[in-house]
């Protein structure tokens, strides 16, 4: 059975995945919205009705190979497409500061991957995986993501997110909330 957008966005609100405050994103921009995609995947059941729709809302005849996820926050929502699909699932992991392949992961040359994340604000980590397949020899399919924060995008590949929720970003040094002594909170996996 299909999902509608605001099926997907009750799913959001119900878990209390939307969050409201000052927030520095992964991204390094700030904002005042931050979508916790964790807690909405707390569910395995939900996170596989979502990987799912994904799937299905993926264009017709799109040749996937294997499915490839930044860590942390593409691992859970990346292997539950890869299931939905029956492809084999592979991430990535931050190694002094650089994105890598690690636990002997290998990409074929020739290998058409789907790139999948949680949330895309700028797709900074999506743009570093895109670029590790494409160092392998292999081709991006295309990217899907649970949120498009619809933001300006660092990565070429066609987009496949389940939802759009703009959300305002903006750089730290113009943010408001910095500038009147708000705290901040640092929610995002880049440093882990």
């Amino acid at each position: 059975m299909a999902l509608t957008d605001l099926e997907i966005l009750a799913e959001l609100r119900e878990t209390d995945a939307i969050a409201h405050g000052h927030f520095a994103l992964t991204s390094g921009r700030h904002s005042d919205t931050y979508i916790q995609c964790a807690r909405v995947l707390e569910s395995p059941d939900v996170t596989a009705t979502l990987a799912r729709e994904a799937v299905r809302r993926l264009p017709a005849g799109l040749d996937v190979d294997l499915v490839a996820s930044p860590a942390v926050g593409g691992m859970l929502f990346g292997f539950a497409v890869a299931l939905a699909l029956h492809k084999r699932f592979v991430f990535s992991e931050r190694v002094e500061g650089k994105m890598r392949f690690r636990r002997s992961f290998h990409i074929p040359a020739g290998a058409r991957v789907l790139i999948v994340e949680d949330v895309v604000t700028t797709g900074g980590s999506v743009a570093e995986v895109e670029e590790l397949v494409k160092e392998a020899g292999a081709e991006v399919a295309g990217v899907v993501s649970i949120i498009d924060r619809k933001t300006d995008r660092k990565f070429a590949a066609p987009f496949y997110p389940l939802l759009a929720l703009p959300t305002e970003s903006w750089d730290p040094a113009e943010c408001s909330m910095c500038g009147a002594g708000e705290e901040i909170d640092s929610p995002g996996s880049r440093r882990l």
